[in-house]
């Protein structure tokens, strides 16, 4: 008996240990269940999973969540060739008549009142809009207001029960989160990428008048353009915009605007039909040895000011060229870019200090802010913040 009992328990041991090899090296032998196709030949099949789950580490959830808001836009604008007036040109060619020029890309479904946030780009000088839902229903879009300094732009569509995107925080964001980009990539259907957050606060890219861009390695592709940065909860954290590439495809460098401004940017233009943004009229520079030592001035970081508009807000604070600013209000800025975005967040006719390097001194400017002019009128002045 003694010896009965002592065979038995080595075999369950031998046993035990062999499952729990198994269960580390090939879990899938242990899910997967033997069967035969129609052939007759032995397969291993995995079971399915329990119904409402999903597989470890999968983001449909957040797909799930908001795929639905993200929505696939068709534009089309007739253009005339330049030279259509030009009767030598009637003469060789004909009369040329309008050629419709189609554009395609991607928005996202902001509010239940049928506010979509998208590109600029994507629907400038559109002459009809088309918006199409997951859900295939389709709705002509009036475009409600553009924003090209920040290459945003919102639409309406007049459709009952729209899924609405859910408003992450791109201001808690982190590199090397997990995000998904949802559009519509060369018109081929919407598409869910995944990837990492890779950068934050890129500026500098000659892109827009104002940029702060989320980076991300998730692929954007044509046809992206307006479509949402999520994150793995399924809450939007950007509008994507622009990409890197050398082909004209993905390469693993893409730029999505926060969402943060991109609120700020619905609301100025849903409210006044406009964004309105600070203006002080001045020249700015990024600081260096050889403007510090021109202007005398002693500073380490900051914006140096080459120029300053006459009877400009700034000038009538006592700014002068070689000023350098370290700080608006509480946000310090330490180049170019951060000062207009410092600047154009302030309210118009709303004093603010600025802290100030003159020469070996700090100085206190309380400068009362302008309205910004508008692009077209910023383009003739194309330093003047």
């Amino acid at each position: 008996m003694k010896r009965t009992w002592l065979l038995f328990s080595q075999a369950v041991t031998v046993l035990v240990a062999m499952y729990f090899v198994v269960a580390t090296l090939q879990p899938d032998w242990l899910r997967s269940q033997a069967t035969r196709s129609n052939a007759g030949i032995s397969l291993l099949q995995a079971p399915a999973l329990p119904a409402g789950e999903t597989a470890p580490g999968s983001f449909a959830p957040a797909a799930r969540k908001a795929a639905p808001a993200v929505v696939s836009i068709n534009t089309s604008k007739a253009v005339r060739h330049p030279r259509a007036n030009d009767p030598w040109f009637q003469f060789f060619f004909g009369d040329q008549g309008p050629q419709e020029q189609s554009g395609l890309g991607s928005g996202v479904i902001i509010s239940p009142d049928g506010y979509i946030l998208t590109n600029n780009h994507v629907v400038e000088g559109a002459d009809d809009i088309e918006v199409t839902l997951t859900d295939s229903r389709q709705a002509k879009a009036t475009v409600i207001g553009t924003d090209p300094e920040t290459d945003l732009a919102v639409l309406k569509i007049n459709l009952d029960k729209l899924p609405v995107i859910v408003l992450g925080n791109s201001d808690q964001v982190a590199v090397g989160d997990r995000v998904l980009a949802i559009g519509n990539p060369f018109g081929v259907g919407q598409t869910v990428t995944s990837g990492i957050i890779s950068a934050l606060g890129r500026s500098q890219l000659g892109i827009n008048t104002f940029e702060n861009f989320i980076q991300t390695d998730a692929a954007i592709n044509p046809g992206n353009s307006g479509g949402a940065l999520v994150d793995i909860s399924g809450n939007l954290l950007g509008i994507n915009t622009a990409i890197y590439s050398r082909s004209g495809g993905s390469m693993g460098i893409g730029f999505a605007i926060p969402v943060s401004t991109a609120k700020m940017v619905l609301d100025g233009i849903v409210k006044d039909g406009k964004v309105t943004r600070g203006w002080i009229g001045v020249e700015p520079n990024e600081l260096s040895p050889e403007l510090a030592e021109t202007f005398g001035v002693k500073a380490d970081s900051g914006v140096i000011i080459t120029g300053v508009l006459q009877a400009g807000p700034a000038a009538q604070a006592g700014m002068r060229p070689g000023d350098v600013i370290v700080k608006v209000g509480d946000t310090p800025t330490r180049n170019v870019s951060e000062l207009l975005t410092a600047v154009a967040a302030l309210k118009p006719g709303q004093a603010t200090t600025f802290d100030v390097r003159r020469g070996d001194s700090s100085v206190e400017l309380n400068i009362t802010p302008g309205l910004r002019p508008s692009a077209n009128a910023a383009q003739q002045q194309p330093r003047r913040r």
